[in-house]
C-alpha cells in the first residue's frame, strides 16, 4: 500500500492485469487503494527472451526447427513419445501441461474435464510438483490410462524443454495470471496454448477459431468451457490446413 501510495508510477506484467487489479477478487484487499491511485497505474506485458528460448538453437531440443521447417517438430514429437513411453504416433494430439500442481492454475477444471479428454484419441504429458492432491491425482491417471498419459512429477528444466517442442497444445487455464510466461514460450515453439481469458493470457493469446489468432481462448472459468475450448482445437488439428 504504502509503495503504491508513494510511487511516481505503478506497474504490472501486463496491461488485464491492470485492469483487474480494481477488482477486490484479484487485488487482495488493495483494490481501493489501486481504484484511488489508477491514474498512475500502467500494465506493460512481460516478456520472453527469444534468444534463450529459440527453437532454432535450443541444445535441449531433438531436432531444431523454425517457422520456415516446422515439420521437423513432428520428429521432436516422435522422440518425446518414445522418452516418455508413450506410443509413437505423429498423428495423435498431444497435450502438455508444464506447471506447478497448486488451483490457481486451473488444475481444478483440468481434473474436471480430464477423463472427458482422455476419451478422444489423445495423449497428455504432465511435468511438475505443487500439491500432493494434484501430484497423486495425474500419478493416478497415468495409471488409469496407460500408453495415453505420461506424469513426470518431478522438476526438470531440460524435460521442460522437450515438452515445449513436442507436444501440440498446452494447457494452461490459470485461475488468475498477472501474466504468464509458459503460453508465450510454447508459442515460440510452435506448441498452440489453450487459456482461460484472465490476466496476461487475455493479452498474450487471441482466440483462432475465426482463423485469426494463435491459440484457443475460453472466457468463463468452468471444466465444461475449458472442454469445449479443447474440442475447438482438436477440431482444427484434425483439418489440417486449418491447423
Amino acid at each position: 500500500k504504502a509503495a503504491i501510495e508513494c510511487a511516481y508510477k505503478v506497474n504490472t506484467v501486463s496491461p488485464n492485469y491492470a485492469n483487474e487489479l480494481h477488482d477486490d477478487y484479484f487485488a487482495k484487499g488493495l483494490a481501493p487503494i489501486i481504484q484511488r491511485n489508477n491514474g498512475k497505474v500502467r500494465g506493460i506485458v512481460n516478456g520472453i527472451d527469444t534468444d534463450y528460448y529459440n527453437p532454432l538453437t535450443d541444445p535441449s531440443m531433438f531436432t531444431n526447427y523454425s517457422s520456415d521447417s516446422i515439420e521437423k517438430k513432428k520428429i521432436n514429437k516422435v522422440e518425446l513419445q518414445e522418452l516418455i513411453n508413450l506410443p509413437v504416433d505423429e498423428d495423435v494430439p498431444l497435450f502438455a501441461i508444464v506447471s506447478r500442481l497448486v488451483t490457481h492454475k486451473g488444475l481444478d477444471l483440468v481434473t474436471h474435464m480430464m477423463e472427458k479428454l482422455l476419451n478422444e484419441k489423445v495423449q497428455v504429458v504432465v511435468l511438475g510438483i505443487g500439491e500432493r492432491k494434484y501430484e497423486d491425482y495425474f500419478k493416478w491417471l497415468q495409471e488409469q490410462y496407460q500408453g495415453k498419459v505420461a506424469s513426470l512429477i518431478t522438476f526438470n528444466q531440460d524435460l521442460a524443454r522437450k515438452i515445449y517442442a513436442g507436444a501440440d497444445f498446452f494447457l494452461m487455464p490459470s485461475k488468475s495470471e498477472p501474466c504468464g510466461l509458459a503460453q508465450m514460450i510454447a508459442s515460440r515453439y510452435g506448441t498452440v496454448p489453450i487459456v482461460h481469458a484472465v490476466g496476461g493470457l487475455k493479452d498474450t493469446i487471441q482466440d483462432c477459431s475465426s482463423g485469426e489468432g494463435n491459440g484457443f481462448v475460453f472466457e468463463r472459468y468452468h471444466g465444461d468451457d475449458l472442454m469445449s475450448a479443447v474440442n475447438r482445437g482438436l477440431h482444427t488439428y484434425q483439418t489440417k490446413e486449418d491447423w
